[in-house]
């Protein structure tokens, strides 16, 4: 027995592993000609063509997606630029708002002032009058009681109108010295 395994032993040293046997080798020659020609004739062409087309959709929806960059960058720009417009037409329509108002406080001011001058020569003007007014009643009602007392400390009726007069101006005359020396004291 140990012959025989020396023997297939031998016999397989003979024979290298990595180079097939003849009749072997045609076989397997003449079967991978079949399949390459079958790959090639009737595979190759649809992996090519399926190839094909996806290389196209890659491309086209790069193609796409370029165009819709370029698109979107275009829609930002405007979108930027109205932007932009609407804050200065913010702005100056704000500035606007402020120089009116600025304006109406103005106008304001000046129609206020101009009233309250016209109230306060109004008011002037009344007491002017009404002082005028009190000061002639003053000076006929002190005239009446000057000339009554005096009538009554004379002993004799002054009932004679311009001595009346007379007498009532210079009472009343010394009365004005008398308040302005004392307004002229203060």
């Amino acid at each position: 027995m140990i012959a025989n395994l020396v023997q297939l032993a031998a016999e397989e040293t003979e024979q290298n592993p990595l180079v097939p046997a003849g009749p072997e080798l045609l076989i397997g020659t003449i079967a991978f000609a079949i399949v390459f020609f079958f790959f090639w004739k009737k595979l190759l062409p649809n992996i090519n063509k399926v190839l094909e087309e996806r290389r196209a959709a890659i491309e086209g929806g790069i193609e796409e997606a370029d165009a819709m960059k370029v698109e979107a960058q275009s829609v930002l720009e405007q979108y930027k630029a109205q932007l932009a417009e609407a804050r200065h037409e913010a702005a100056r329509l704000r500035q606007e708002a402020q120089e009116q108002g600025a304006t109406l406080i103005a106008e304001m001011r000046a129609e206020g002032q101009r009233q309250r001058e016209e109230i306060i020569a109004a008011g002037h003007t009344q007491i002017e009058a009404d002082r005028k007014a009190a000061a002639q009643t003053l000076r006929q009602d002190v005239g009446t009681l000057a000339t009554e007392l005096a009538g009554k400390l004379v002993g004799e009726s002054l009932e004679d109108h311009a001595r009346q007069s007379r007498v009532i101006d210079r009472f009343l005359d010394g009365l004005d010295e008398a308040a302005s020396k004392a307004e002229a004291a203060r």
